[in-house]
Parts: structure tokens; sequence; C-alpha cells
């Protein structure tokens, strides 16, 4: 507030040129036994199933971003990860949820035809060379993003961040994002909210659209 004298970055966003961006929405996260479980991430679906319907009725693209790596016998192509962040078993079992042929959106969570799906390889969708996504924004004409996904302070918060970097308003929604914890999941919207965008809840959203 003393820097800026609002709460909100962008007090208006204009749903023209807006796309919302859920991330990682997939079994690998979201099933239970999963390798890389995000149990919480299924405690955002209804509030996902219950936001797109409402933002494709105003031509608000729905974007599916999906995380994957290809693996060559015993390298990957992201032999930093699968070096040092996971071990073991855990390794291995998480290099074959993320094999590319195993994605696809969570199956509790409600898609369209017209929906688009990316793949990733990074945790966050827009460092170059990780998917499409920022080509796809650009060539619509967007703007903004809405961020939506798991994990809140990981992939979420990193594709959030590069998208400010990038000149993109960034709108990270609450209530669709999920963390490990509290404590990560209030810490990811800290850090958006004073440096990268706007945090808001799925109901609040609308307020900002209605100010355009």
């Amino acid at each position: 507030m003393k820097r800026r004298g609002r709460v909100h970055m962008h007090p208006s966003i204009d749903p023209a040129t807006t796309a919302l961006v859920v991330i990682d929405m997939q079994n690998t996260f979201c099933a239970e036994g999963s390798p890389a479980e995000v149990a919480t991430s299924r405690g955002i679906v209804p509030n996902l199933n219950a936001l797109t319907p409402k933002l494709r009725e105003l031509g608000v693209p729905v974007i599916w971003v999906l995380h994957a790596n290809e693996s060559y016998g015993q390298y990957s192509d992201w032999d930093m990860f699968y070096n040092h962040i996971v071990a073991g078993d855990i390794r291995e079992r998480t290099l074959q949820a993320n094999s590319p042929e195993n994605q696809a959106v969570y199956t509790e969570l409600q898609t369209e035809a017209g929906d688009i799906t990316i793949v990733k390889n990074r945790y966050s969708a827009l460092i170059p060379g990780s998917s499409s996504l920022e080509r796809v924004l650009r060539s619509r004409g967007i703007d903004t993003i809405l961020v939506a996904g798991t994990k809140t302070n990981v992939c979420c918060e990193s594709t959030a961040r590069d998208a400010m970097m990038l000149d993109f308003k960034v709108v990270m929604l609450s209530d669709c994002c999920a963390s490990l914890s509290d404590e990560e999941h209030r810490s990811a919207l800290e850090n958006i909210v004073q440096q990268f965008g706007n945090v808001v809840d799925s109901k609040e959203l609308f307020a900002l659209f209605e100010r355009t």
C-alpha cells in the first residue's frame, strides 16, 4: 500500500485479452498414491470446475499446461531435477509418471473441445525452451494470465514470475492453487502480491472484469 497506493497491481483486467493457465493438474500430481502427489490439489477441483464454464462464456481461453519429461535410458531431458531433486525408486516412478505418453488432464476436471493443452518440461512454462505457452498467448493477443494449479510455490509461482518478467499481467487465483502445506501456499501468494501481480480468489476475479 505504501509503495503503490493500492493492494492490487492491476485494478481491472479485460476478459478479451485474458487466458486461464492451469498448471500441472494431471495424474502425476493429483492422483492418490502418485509419486509426486499433492493431495490438496484434489481439493481445488470443484473450484476449477465452477470457474472454467464462466470463463469460457466470456471468451477467456482455458489452457491446461501439463508437465512431461523425455527419458533416454539412464538420462532424461532434465538431468538436474532427476539426478539431484529426486532419487532411487521415487526418481524412477516420477520419470515414468512424467513420460509424455502418460500425460492428460486429471480426470475429475471438466474440459471442453475448445480448450488448449500445452506440455512443459520445466517448473516454469515460460522459461525459454520449456513450452509453447508464450507463443500461444502472443498469437491470441493475450496480455493477462490467470494462474491456477499446483504447486502454488513451485510451478505456479515460477510461471507467474516469468510471466510478469515478460510483461504479462498476472492474477494468481488463491482458491484454485494448491501446495503441500498452508505455509508454502501463503508464502507464494505473498511473493506474488508484493512483486508480481494480483492475488484474488475465483469469486473476486469477476469484480476485476466488471471494472474494465
